[in-house]
């Protein structure tokens, strides 16, 4: 019954004219909170949907947690409680830990055009669809904010320069990239990676793009962040219930995969700018460190030897583990 009430206050709010023209009326919840750049981008995207559609679709996009956690998502859009989001799908490694692979593959990726690429090309699309297909949900856009740059105190040039730092970094892939890379990684919060940094219980830490860094912060207490990052790129989806997605028409299909198309690319685009603005508006006393490709391709290589554990926990991470290593094979991305 909360929740039921939940999403018809969230449908209120949203109710208008354009509302009650429209022959579709979904609700779409972000992980993002509205005010932050992600979510108005993902409102201005339902906007566009709706002029492509003559006003035939409307999307009303809400913030994290406005009906269901954000890890509930995915069932809610199966239940037909929402009708698709705007995620990060590893939040779902729990139901297939082929969402952590999708999701957000540690180490993989230093340019975010590659795993653009990758998923539109390289065949990383129809198996992530193949997963979501299983849970009564369709794909229809993948995007990413790009490389998160790790917060430093120190700088860092190098994979020498890592050992025994303390990082912090969440538990899993990122965790296991860090010690394997000889550093010390400490599992917080997020909540708490400011006054760990400012008081010395961590040297560095995961966290979030330059920009988002900037803006918090973080880059003021950790004058040495490094930039672009290497370590992390977390894939953002947007998804559709399956059932309402195969009823639909040709032409609203069309306008679905037109948009999505935009969402891809204008999404990084928007947040590769930021962090450009970020850089240029830095302060003096900040000291961007950027890896030689060296570098980074041994870090590479030491994230490709954890995989096949993960590849092994199902048979869809195998799947996608595959197809992940064809695309980097062929690109000359490893060995």
């Amino acid at each position: 019954m909360k929740l039921f009430k939940k999403l018809l206050t969230c449908s209120l709010v949203a109710f208008s004219t354009s509302v009650l023209a429209a022959q579709y009326n979904w609700n779409f919840q972000s992980s993002d909170q509205p005010g932050d750049d992600a979510f108005q981008y993902q409102q201005k995207w339902a906007q566009d949907v709706e002029k492509l559609s003559n006003g035939k679709i409307h999307i009303n996009v809400l913030g994290a947690g406005s009906v269901v956690e954000h890890n509930q998502t995915l069932d809610s859009i199966n239940m037909n409680i929402i009708q698709g989001d705007f995620t990060d799908p590893s939040y779902f490694s729990g139901k297939d830990p082929a969402f952590a692979l999708y999701g957000n593959l540690i180490g993989a990726w230093s340019n975010p055009k590659d795993l653009v690429d990758f998923m539109y090309n390289g065949g990383g699309f129809e198996v992530a669809n193949e997963l979501l297909n299983k849970y009564g949900v369709q794909l229809l856009a993948v995007s990413t904010v790009g490389g998160e740059s790790l917060v430093s105190k120190k700088p860092i040039r190098n994979i020498q320069d890592l050992k025994g730092v303390k990082v912090r970094a969440p538990e899993g892939l990122v965790q296991a990239l860090f010690k394997k890379l000889d550093a010390s990684p400490v599992n917080l919060p997020g909540s708490e990676v400011y006054t760990s940094l400012e008081k010395g219980v961590i040297d560095a830490s995961d966290y979030s793009i330059f920009a988002r860094n900037q803006q918090s912060g973080m880059n003021d207490i950790a004058k040495y962040p490094i930039h672009p990052g290497w370590h992390s790129m977390p894939v953002n989806q947007v998804t559709l219930n399956k059932k309402i997605y195969d009823s639909l028409p040709q032409d609203m299909k069309d306008v679905l995969a037109e948009a999505s198309k935009q969402y891809s690319v204008g999404f990084l685009a928007m947040h590769q700018k930021l962090d450009e603005e970020a850089v240029k508006n830095k302060k003096t006393d900040i000291t961007i460190v950027s890896w030689d490709e060296s570098e980074i391709k041994k870090v590479r290589e030491t994230a490709t030897e954890m995989w096949p554990e993960w590849a092994a926990k199902s048979p869809m991470s195998q799947k996608f583990y595959d197809i992940v290593m064809k695309y980097l094979k062929d690109k000359g991305m490893v060995q």
